[in-house]
């Protein structure tokens, strides 16, 4: 049997501040003392997390986890059998035992009571079924990007968290960089002046895709579950580079694509920036070039999207190479601040060394994004990247995906979230999932 406080601290991640939500507004925390984090807990003590997709990404996110003093983790799933079984053993190595367990389907760990929270980093058309199953066992959540293949799919997610009070933490990490965190503050305290215009750009990166063999149909490996892995998507014969990045990440059944998978970290910064985290665009209208059909690549190589914001910003949202520069640039009426992943610039250069000060917006920090999902788990308050900001972030990249195979000017009610009288852009909101899977 559990001792008394490892039982307690159990049914406080799992029923305590039913609401997390609520914090948004009002936050809590309960002092790291209290939970046996005044040092370093036993592991008895430590947060249990199981991980729900073990490729490059998932692994990469797992380490961050495993680093950390307030994590234990207890269990890996994959259908790909090296991928789930390399990640086991990187576990097993790091904790010097053989506990984690490996598990080939995601409702065996859901279904686990001793789990708290997931970490999900699977492919994108699974993504909000992996979440429901572990937001309705009572788990929070921590969520690669980008959230599902419809706005539909994000919403019925979104009301779930809510209604189980979990904690949520989406995959977008730029918001635990000081870099962006910063430039975002500069735009919202007005030291551009009155933000005007913002200009965003993500690679596409369909070069990378190779020759005809992507597409040869092959036996399928034997420690491999083909039919796991398609789950909700439809039923395609099994070729070796069609269930690796990029092809699948350039295949409508699986992605949206770079515009929503590179395309939603640098478009949920400029949301950050604009102020409009609750809420989104009310025009928009785009076009796009299609890769030539070759019976599996089918997402946009490139795109060239304008919003227009109901607050009087303008955005445009292009792939590299077009007319936007990579990163984020902030126009506004008396200056300009320029963010990416390499570059932090900003006329006048003097804004560079300002921090908002007493009465100004000062935005949430976080310095490493597994931590602060973590430590919003203890707290029982919201990560730097709820499901509500996820949620309209991630709705950008959708309009965007839209609108490109559309081709023509949309208006967006962002309350009722809804095409305004456009019945063919509304039935996209909705994607079919191949039986029995379904939301």
């Amino acid at each position: 049997m559990r001792n008394k406080h490892s039982m307690s601290r159990r049914v406080f991640l799992r029923n305590g501040a039913r609401s997390v939500s609520a914090a948004v507004a009002f936050p809590y925390f309960v002092p790291a003392s209290a939970l046996g984090k005044a040092g370093d807990p036993p592991p008895s003590e430590r947060i249990a997390l199981g991980v729900i997709g073990t490729g490059g990404q998932g692994q990469a996110d797992m380490m961050g986890f495993l680093a950390s003093a307030d994590a234990r983790v207890v269990a890996v799933c994959d259908p790909k059998g090296h991928q789930r079984e390399a990640a086991r053993q990187k576990v097993n190595q790091r904790y010097g035992n053989n506990d984690c367990r490996a598990y080939n389907d995601f409702r065996e760990l859901a279904a686990r009571e001793d789990i708290d929270a997931v970490l999900i980093a699977s492919n994108d058309h699974w993504h909000v079924l992996h979440a429901l199953a572990a937001v309705r066992s009572g788990k929070d959540v921590y969520l690669e990007k980008p959230l599902g293949l419809s706005i539909r799919e994000n919403t019925v997610l979104r009301d779930a968290v809510h209604r189980h009070g979990r904690v949520f933490q989406f995959g977008t990490q730029q918001r635990s960089t000081a870099e962006f965190r910063h430039a975002c503050e500069l735009v919202r305290n007005g030291r551009i002046g009155q933000l005007k215009n913002i200009r965003v750009s993500a690679p596409c990166r369909f070069a990378e895709l190779t020759n005809e063999e992507t597409y040869a149909p092959a036996p399928i490996p034997p420690d491999f579950d083909y039919e796991m892995w398609l789950g909700p998507a439809p039923w395609a014969p099994y070729t070796p580079k069609r269930v690796v990045n990029p092809c699948w990440f350039h295949t409508s059944d699986y992605s949206l694509g770079y515009i929503a998978g590179w395309g939603i970290h640098h478009v949920d910064i400029a949301q950050w920036g604009n102020g409009t985290e609750l809420t989104g665009p009310v025009e928009l209208e785009g076009s796009g070039r299609f890769p030539p059909n070759d019976g599996v690549c089918d997402n946009p190589v490139n795109w060239d999207i304008d919003f227009k914001y109901a607050n009087g910003v303008t955005m445009s949202f292009t792939s590299d190479g077009g007319k936007n520069r990579h990163g984020i640039l902030f126009e506004g009426s008396e200056g300009w601040v320029y963010v990416n992943r390499s570059v932090y610039d900003a006329h006048p250069k003097s804004l560079l060394q300002e921090k908002p000060g007493a009465g100004e917006i000062h935005l949430p920090v976080s310095t490493q994004h597994q931590q602060n999902f973590l430590d919003a788990i203890l707290g029982r308050a919201p990560a730097v990247c709820p499901i509500d900001v996820a949620v309209r972030s991630d709705t950008i990249c959708q309009l965007s995906y839209i609108a490109v195979h559309l081709g023509r000017k949309l208006r967006w009610d962002p309350d009722r979230e809804v095409f305004i009288g456009d019945e063919e852009a509304n039935r996209r909101l909705h994607r079919a999932m191949r039986a029995p899977w379904h939301l």
